[in-house]
């Protein structure tokens, strides 16, 4: 047989051989992808029936369909556009969006150029993933105690430091803030770095400003369980450009983030092996409108709370939260402290009786991975390998030996996590709402207890 001679190959002007390809195919993610996700949000059947008749025969106008991971992303991102959004919303220089709050925290902390041989201190009145994320990072988690704000106590958290200590983590708790000022003098004076883990404080300020703009670094959880968000975001901000390279060098794969993602490292301790902890188009389009709808989101709980606040009596023996910032916290719910457990449990329960959404921590059924002496994996020093790291690591072990984790290593937390009492608030009541929540508190109250005119105030 004999070959055709080269210059019929198409490359040098001869005829192709494909003429055009007839297959036509339908968009990878079309209107069944887009149905499902709308079947999330409840719809009645025969909504869910209109919608799909509406959109019969769309994914003809699809052409390829949406592309929901920000890389390579032909339309404009929506994780760039909820970056974009956040930066202004907190008033933050440098703000990434990562898969969850505890992708933030690890990235955070590698950032923060936290590793083996490091400590980390973390209040013991917090969500597991703030001392486990030091873990992850391969460092060592301090337990400190908390004060009346449910939110770390800076003078215990400064008995803690000790030469391997590399930075402090204070957790805005609940929406409560943290006493910043105090925070930043003891790190500053120790020369600490500081990483806000503001999951619980989306919008909160101290004094005017943002949570997560503080410190060095900040973490946020944008989320199903938090004020502000659904499904699954992290948020991490920065101050400073090289630690929040590095914190995008943990969560994108080692580089992706890099303009020239194959070029020569920078500056020493650019690059390294990174994780995945990238965001889904889909998610930051829900989390996207979330923030926009945050600030009267935070005006509606702070002046439902005002309104109870302000009619609440003073008791003997009732010692209302500490709020370093009354303007300044998310005001998700009142938290006072009766004298005893014992009387917790009771005020609880004659509370609901009232109607009043109220729990302490004190009638929990099981462990809590909001507290430390329940946080197991952290307790029992349990590491993914039998090697023990970070706490055999030579680079740990040169300063001394690992800490021993007790039960009551934290004891002004151990006390105010079982007497704390925590009304649930909700943004939508209306002012009558309010009126009746506040007077369902006065009478419970004044049952147990003595009306004090000269008492501590619920806000100060």
């Amino acid at each position: 047989m004999a070959e055709k001679p080269a210059s019929q190959l198409a490359i040098h002007g001869g005829p192709k051989a494909i003429q055009g390809l007839e297959g036509k195919g339908q968009p990878k993610i079309g209107v069944e992808e887009f149905l499902e996700l709308a079947d999330t949000w409840g719809f009645s059947p025969t909504r869910m029936r209109r919608l799909r008749e509406a959109l019969d025969g769309a994914d003809a106008e699809l052409g390829d369909g949406p592309f929901l991971n920000r890389s390579y992303n032909p339309r404009p991102s929506k994780v760039t556009a909820l970056e974009a959004a956040a930066a202004r919303f907190l008033g933050a220089k440098y703000v990434y969006a990562v898969s969850s709050g505890t992708a933030a925290l690890h990235a955070a902390y590698v950032g923060a150029g936290i590793g083996p041989g490091d400590e980390v201190i973390v209040p013991g009145y917090t969500f597991m993933a703030t001392a486990a994320a030091v873990v992850q990072a391969r460092a060592v988690p301090i337990f400190c105690d908390i004060d009346e704000s449910m939110t770390i106590d800076p003078a215990d958290m400064e008995r803690r430091i000790t030469p391997r200590t590399k930075a402090v983590a204070p957790v805005h708790m609940a929406g409560a803030v943290c006493d910043m000022a105090a925070v930043m003098r003891v790190a500053r004076r120790h020369k600490l770095m500081v990483i806000e883990d503001c999951a619980q404080a989306f919008g909160a300020s101290f004094r005017g400003r943002r949570v997560g703009t503080i410190g060095d670094f900040g973490t946020f959880s944008v989320s199903s369980y938090k004020p502000t968000g659904d499904g699954e975001c992290g948020l991490v901000t920065a101050r400073d450009e090289r630690a929040f390279n590095r914190a995008q060098q943990l969560a994108e794969c080692g580089g992706l983030w890099r303009p020239d993602r194959f070029g020569p490292e920078r500056w020493p301790g650019e690059l390294f092996c990174g994780t995945n902890y990238r965001l889904s188009e889909l998610e930051a389009c829900v989390n996207l409108i979330q923030i926009r709808k945050a600030d009267a989101l935070l005006k509606r709980w702070r002046t439902n709370k005002r309104r109870i606040m302000a009619r609440l009596k003073p008791y003997k023996g009732i010692t209302p939260q500490r709020v370093h910032d009354p303007d300044g916290e998310v005001g998700r719910m009142i938290v006072f402290f009766p004298p005893t457990v014992a009387e917790s449990i009771k005020l609880v329960e004659a509370l609901r009786a009232e109607g009043v959404p109220a729990g302490t921590h004190a009638a929990k059924t099981g462990p809590d991975w909001h507290v430390y002496f329940d946080m197991e994996p952290i307790m029992g020093q349990k590491t993914a390998t039998p090697e023990g790291c970070p706490y055999t690591c030579p680079h740990y072990l040169k300063g001394g030996p690992p800490p021993k984790y007790t039960r009551d290593m934290c004891p002004r937390t151990n006390d105010l996590y079982a007497r704390a009492v925590m009304v649930y608030l909700s943004q939508w009541w209306t002012a009558r709402d309010c009126a009746q929540v506040a007077r369902a508190l006065n009478k419970v109250l004044g049952a147990f207890y003595q009306e004090n005119p000269r008492g501590e105030p619920w806000a100060r």
